[in-house]
């Protein structure tokens, strides 16, 4: 299976592929708001074109990639390879694909990319999401807490 995953850059005709994908990631936070359907639908844009303008801004040479499996998008992978750290900007998986171990083989390549590298990894991540549980399995360390955010850190050793 996991010769079947690669990547391609996003391009414009990903919109809404990847709004969907963020969507997803946000349902089960939004489910016990008094809204109605288009209400969360026109939140999640507004969230998802946020995200997207501050990573395009702010990760100017990052890599923004479409996660394949075969030539089916599943997910996105952003990736910030700095001078003196690897920034996983973002990951996710679209929700039929998570708890599969993509994530993890996922993660694991870009851990072993970095050790060749010498160099740390780190990310952002809500205290209450539940990739924390798989970031920590892999070693990750908090190493600053920023209200909201905690940022984690992974050094090879």
């Amino acid at each position: 299976m996991w010769e079947k995953i690669n990547f391609r850059p996003i391009q414009p005709e990903d919109e809404s592929f990847l709004c969907e994908l963020y969507a997803s990631t946000r349902r089960d936070e939004l489910a016990s708001v008094d809204w109605d359907e288009t209400q969360k639908e026109s939140f999640l844009r507004q969230q998802f074109e946020a995200q997207h303008t501050f990573y395009s801004q702010h990760f100017d040479g990052a890599h923004f990639d479409v996660i394949l499996l075969g030539d089916k998008p599943i997910g996105r992978l952003y990736v910030d390879r700095r001078d003196d750290e690897i920034r996983l900007i973002d990951i996710a998986l679209l929700p039929e694909h998570r708890n599969s171990g993509i994530g993890s083989f996922l993660m694991r390549d870009l851990l072993s990319e970095a050790e060749k590298r010498g160099q740390p990894v780190r990310i952002h991540v809500e205290k209450f999401n539940p990739a924390l549980r798989l970031y920590h399995r892999l070693g990750f360390e908090q190493i600053e807490d920023q209200g909201v955010y905690w940022l984690l850190e992974w050094r090879p050793v």
